[in-house]
Formats: C-alpha cells, structure tokens, sequence
C-alpha cells in the first residue's frame, strides 16, 4: 500500500530511495512504525469506550498519513 501510494505521490523520494537501496528498509520502517502507533491508539481509545472497531478505524485514520499516505512531493 506505501509502496503504491509513494511511487505515485513521492517518486523523486522513491528514486533516491532506490538508488541507495533503502526502499525496502523504509516501507519496512512505515509499516512497523504504522502497526505500533495504530495498536497504542487503538488501545487507548478502547479505554475510553470505544468498541475495537470503532477505535481501529479512528486510530488507522489518525497514523496513516505519518508513514504510508505521505503528502505528495512539491513540483
């Protein structure tokens, strides 16, 4: 899904990504740091009464655009 997304929005990103063979490393990153932040958010937001799903989607709208939704790049 990053991987996609950065590649149509972020390709001079990408390029660079690729020409020092990080790409990998850093959609790996995202999705890592995606997986953490949605879980601690998630879980927080149960605590404050919302049912699992409720607080999944709140929380997948919340840490998406830090790692895999990135801005598009400035021409």
């Amino acid at each position: 899904m990053a991987e996609k997304h950065w590649r149509e929005f972020r390709p001079k990103m990408v390029a660079e990504l690729e020409a020092t063979g990080q790409l990998h490393e850093m959609l790996l990153e995202a999705e890592e740091k995606t997986d953490t932040e949605l879980d601690q958010i998630r879980r927080q937001l149960i605590l404050q009464g919302l049912t699992s799903q409720q607080a999944h989607d709140r929380a997948w709208e919340m840490v998406r655009t830090r790692y895999i939704f990135l801005p598009p790049e400035s021409a």
